[in-house]
């Protein structure tokens, strides 16, 4: 099972990755995360990355390409994975698509979460997540039994600085011109399932996974 994860920012891609991984036995792979732990592993390659990083400027695509290349080849992304996070465009996706049908792992579908704008922001405004274990809740449709602990733990919530109004509109409007096209480049590709992604998480994740075993995806 190769999955490719869409979805506007706030949509759930993380959180319905980690659920999806854990059916399925097979590695939640977030550009972000390689990012860091290429950063931390002091790789050749991580250091080249950890000095665009700190320079304020992206990393450049062909070392992102790279990194993935590298965590595709590990034992446990043999039987499959999810990718979640990248491409953010076309040009990285038709990079992508190089990439995976020279390793001889195309995607099988690409997955958009739908979520309309006025939920995402209500969602990402609202988001607070503990510190200790990384239990995500909303203080509009899921909110703590205590004010700022966790309900998991007991450990302290946290509402990130960037998660705000003005922050997440602009998110949106680079989304909507930037990754949205994707939808109809996968759409092309006849490989485009369309999730609603408002309810609870784990409605959602039940029609996911309905539609998935329909298409004998796995």
């Amino acid at each position: 099972m190769r999955i490719l994860l869409l979805g506007a920012p706030g949509a759930g891609k993380g959180c319905q990755a980690k659920k999806l991984a854990a059916k399925y036995r097979i590695p939640q792979i977030s550009t972000g995360d390689l990012l860091r732990n290429a950063v931390n592993s002091g790789s050749p390659i991580g250091l080249q990355a950890k000095a665009i990083m700190e320079s304020g400027q992206l990393v450049p695509d062909d070392i992102v390409l790279n990194i993935i290349k590298n965590r595709l080849q590990e034992p446990d992304a043999l039987s499959g994975f999810i990718l979640d996070g990248f491409p953010r465009n076309e040009t990285q996706a038709l990079a992508l698509d190089t990439l995976l049908t020279k390793m001889q792992t195309p995607f099988e579908t690409a997955i958009l979460i739908d979520v309309k704008d006025d939920i995402l922001i209500q969602r990402i405004v609202g988001r607070e997540s503990c510190g200790d274990c990384g239990q995500i809740f909303n203080l509009f449709s899921s909110p703590p039994k205590k004010d700022h602990i966790c309900d998991s733990c007991g450990g302290t919530l946290i509402h990130r600085a960037d998660d705000n109004g003005e922050t997440i509109r602009n998110r949106l409007v680079v989304y909507h011109s930037q990754t949205e096209p994707l939808i109809n480049y996968y759409q092309h590709q006849h490989k485009l399932l369309k999730i609603n992604g408002t309810g609870k998480i784990e409605d959602i994740f039940l029609v996911m996974s309905d539609i998935l075993n329909e298409k004998e995806i796995h």
